[in-house]
């Protein structure tokens, strides 16, 4: 059975338990805070992997509820990219419902920040490539209106530090998202094209680096994002579209790299 499944079977409170259990408890209207809490480090015993699925899905969308109200109040914008990310996941009824909901629950006073971060971060048992994508995804909410607000970039730098990674790695991976929106905006024919610089970022490489030093970065950063082994590890399927557009972004500016040095 999915991880869906599981969840509208009623199993996934007990699956789960903790912060994340409730919280999706609540956007079904069930009781799921007491469970059976997170697995040992050592142990990702079969079922673990939906249970993995499980937790990424409800952090995501109540973490994202939490960054837009971060200032203060959620505009359009953020409502838009929420719902966005819903569309381009291609979520079935009930779960985009769900994933509303869990929006919402996000935006409630008292909401939990960092018990539901480090619950994600055990359940995950620390798979540095999930996380990430948290990270990124969470980054793109903060953009939604184009800047991030001082009161999300606050938030952000708390999810990265429970999340345990350092403020190095953040702005790498706010400089990929910034490189997506410029992406994005060059679809939609505006001129934005990424910048030797901006491609050098994107690589977390400097202009001075060996192509050697290049292509061992280019490899490295397609390995975290590659959409098969993130979903191997616990990335809800329904999420593969957007690990598929981190590799074309990471492509993107290796290309860009290659064609300035007349690399082959």
């Amino acid at each position: 059975m999915s991880w869906w499944g599981k969840v509208i079977g009623g199993a996934f409170g007990f699956m789960l338990g903790g912060p994340l259990g409730a919280l999706m408890g609540a956007a079904l209207g069930h009781n799921f805070d007491k469970g059976m809490g997170g697995l040992s480090d050592s142990d990702f015993s079969p079922g673990a992997q939906e249970r993995v699925q499980g937790a990424f899905f409800t952090a995501t969308f109540s973490v994202m509820g939490y960054v837009a109200k971060a200032d203060g109040q959620v505009t359009r914008d953020e409502i838009d990219i929420a719902k966005a990310i819903m569309t381009q996941l291609n979520l079935s009824p009930d779960m985009q419902k769900a994933a509303q909901r869990l929006f919402n629950e996000g935006k409630q006073e008292g909401f939990p920040l960092d018990d539901v971060l480090e619950q994600l971060r055990r359940e995950c048992h620390r798979r540095e490539t999930l996380l990430r994508m948290f990270i990124e995804i969470q980054l793109h909410a903060a953009y939604a209106d184009g800047v991030m607000h001082p009161a999300e970039r606050k938030v952000i730098e708390r999810i990265g530090e429970v999340l345990h990674f350092t403020p190095h790695e953040v702005e790498h991976l706010e400089t990929m998202v910034k490189a997506q929106r410029h992406t994005g905006r060059q679809a939609a024919g505006q001129p934005a094209g990424l910048s030797i610089q901006e491609a050098h970022a994107v690589l977390d490489i400097a202009t001075s680096s060996s192509d050697a030093e290049v292509k061992k970065a280019y490899r490295r950063l397609m390995n975290q994002h590659h959409p098969d082994k993130l979903v191997s590890k616990g990335l809800p399927e329904e999420m593969m579209e957007l690990a598929k557009e981190k590799t074309q972004e990471i492509r993107s500016a290796y290309e860009i790299i290659k064609k300035s040095r007349g690399m082959k």
